[in-house]
């Protein structure tokens, strides 16, 4: 049986689906849910909503995390939106994000060292930087779920979104891409991040309708999928 302390989560999970309409509604009212959700401490946790107020997290869901291939996002987005529009660039775009391609990420990185930067910038990561590499930056699960949910708003035909909802089942080193928020129900795209040695840290990051969620957790996919099991379909 399922905590009461998860009933906002059900409810907010229920209500997501609907919630482009419910922000259309003037009477629509936010739902503010707590900030103690019960996960593991080694997983940061956060759910942002497109409808203020209708979000969540863990208490350390804007702790800075070693951000793996989720910073690939961000460098994504900007060689997409201000690179040359070159289709070499999309091509290393696409397979960064649906393959986790680091050698395409290299390349973007080695393109734009500013990308990550001016993306945390523009939306507003107040926890996220680029330590001289992209493979050394720090994000943090509210600030990957707020981009998420942000890109949902502003830019709802962006490839990155496209790319994350036909994401390989397979990376390009042979990582299964198969755990985590992936699994929270009405997931539409998914992007997930790794340590080398792919049991140290791990993350993921999914977008559905009208919300997006991220984790970050010490620890290999089954950590992570045992720490969100309260709120997925594993």
């Amino acid at each position: 049986m399922r905590s009461k302390a998860l009933a906002p989560i059900a409810a907010l999970f229920m209500m997501v689906s609907g919630v482009v309409t419910a922000a259309a509604e003037p009477t629509a009212r936010p739902v503010d849910l707590p900030v103690n959700l019960p996960v593991n401490p080694r997983t940061s946790f956060a759910v942002v909503s497109v409808v203020p107020g209708v979000s969540t997290a863990t208490p350390n869901a804007d702790e800075p995390r070693p951000a793996l291939s989720i910073i690939k996002l961000y460098l994504v987005d900007f060689a997409l939106r201000h690179g040359d529009g070159s289709p070499g660039d999309k091509a290393l775009a696409q397979s960064a994000i649906q393959l986790s391609d680091n050698n395409a990420a290299n390349a973007l990185d080695n393109k734009y060292p500013q990308a990550i930067g001016a993306t945390a910038g523009e939306f507003h990561l107040t926890h996220t930087w680029r330590a001289g590499f992209w493979g050394n930056s720090t994000t943090s699960a509210r600030d990957t779920a707020s981009f998420l949910s942000a890109k949902e708003i502003t830019d709802p035909g962006s490839p990155i979104l496209g790319w994350m909802a036909t994401a390989a089942p397979v990376a390009a080193d042979g990582t299964a891409q198969n755990w985590g928020t992936a699994h929270i129900p009405a997931m539409m795209g998914t992007k997930w991040g790794w340590a080398d040695d792919r049991v140290s840290l791990v993350a993921s990051a999914s977008f559905g309708p009208g919300f997006a969620t991220a984790a970050f957790t010490n620890g290999g996919p089954g950590d992570e999928n045992a720490d969100l099991a309260a709120f997925s379909l594993h």
